[in-house]
């Protein structure tokens, strides 16, 4: 009979970014109401836990993570017969250094929810990228609160998605409302135009748009600058795309798109080349399902950008 495995949510973030506040928010709505939970606390800001949630709560205080070794989180768990997990992790340590090397075996990672806050938002980018860049990349959910109209929309145009396109991410404002990052509804574009011309420094706001939304795309024509990928894995299909950088060097990524129907042959690899092309939902199988494949119109070199890479 295999052995049970226990869950972990782990809720990461700077000091004040709203951990607490998130918790206190779970558990008031009854999430450890049925099972035994054990609370790892590893950094203590200025909101406590409500009292009136932790009748079925342990709450284990860890100032050092050194401590965190999977005998003493096993221990832990043990002590109160804790059926899962929540750690409200510091947010100075690494998160891959808590679900590597300090888990038990038999726990299993759940889901990451990471908060921050978003008047201090570009502060951390600025000063901690590798710390903050970590955070992002491995959420499951991405909070960022207490932001004004202003904040909502700057945050938007940084194109956290190139970051990490498979969290969920929410802005709440300062009234306590949410809104989804990104809707769907609108786009940055003109997509009532003939051809749609994506600048170079829209690149990367652009294959945002196309990936998460490419309903909209469909039947659309575009045309835009990229530097040319032939994987041979892929056969008739090419991949232009541009790198971009989102906030430092660690977070260089190769933004590509699907292209089919023209010869690319005698055009080498890293040439950059303008293209025209029509947008259309099919299936491709590296999407694992449908996704935007761009029919090429017309394909030719060109020089490259001023900037080589979309900055973000």
């Amino acid at each position: 009979m295999p052995a049970k495995t226990y869950p972990v949510y782990l809720i990461a973030g700077f000091l004040d970014s709203g951990k607490t506040s998130f918790i206190n928010g779970i558990l008031s709505d009854g999430f450890a109401l049925e099972d035994r939970t054990l609370l790892l606390r590893c950094e203590e800001g200025e909101e406590e836990y409500d009292p009136k949630v932790l009748r079925n709560v342990t709450v284990v205080t860890v100032d050092d993570p050194e401590d965190l070794t999977p005998k003493f989180l096993l221990a832990q768990q043990k002590k109160c017969r804790a059926q899962q997990i929540i750690v409200e992790y510091n947010g100075m340590w690494s998160i891959q250094d808590f679900y590597v090397n300090s888990m038990p075996p038999n726990w299993a990672l759940y889901q990451i929810i990471v908060t921050a806050e978003g008047p201090t938002f570009d502060l951390y980018t600025k000063n901690m990228p590798d710390k903050m860049m970590e955070k992002l990349r491995n959420a499951d959910m991405i909070l960022i609160n207490r932001c004004t109209g202003e904040q909502c929309a700057a945050l938007r145009k940084k194109n956290l998605r190139l970051v990490n396109r498979r969290a969920d991410i929410y802005l709440e404002k300062e009234d306590g409302s949410s809104e989804d990052y990104m809707d769907g509804t609108v786009s940055a574009f003109d997509l009532t135009a003939p051809v749609i011309d994506v600048s170079d420094e829209d690149y990367g706001l652009w294959y945002v748009e196309i990936m998460d939304n490419p309903q909209m795309y469909a039947g659309k024509t575009v045309c835009f600058r990229a530097i040319m990928c032939k994987p041979t894995q892929y056969g008739k299909y090419f991949t232009p795309g541009r790198f971009a950088m989102v906030c430092c060097a660690q977070d260089m990524n190769f933004l590509a798109v699907a292209c089919v129907g023209c010869d690319v042959s005698k055009i080498p690899e890293r040439t950059w080349v303008e293209i025209t092309a029509e947008a259309r939902m099919e299936y491709w199988e590296p999407y694992g399902g449908e996704g935007p494949v761009l029919h090429v119109k017309a394909l030719a070199p060109c020089a490259k950008p001023k900037e080589e890479v979309v900055q973000m």
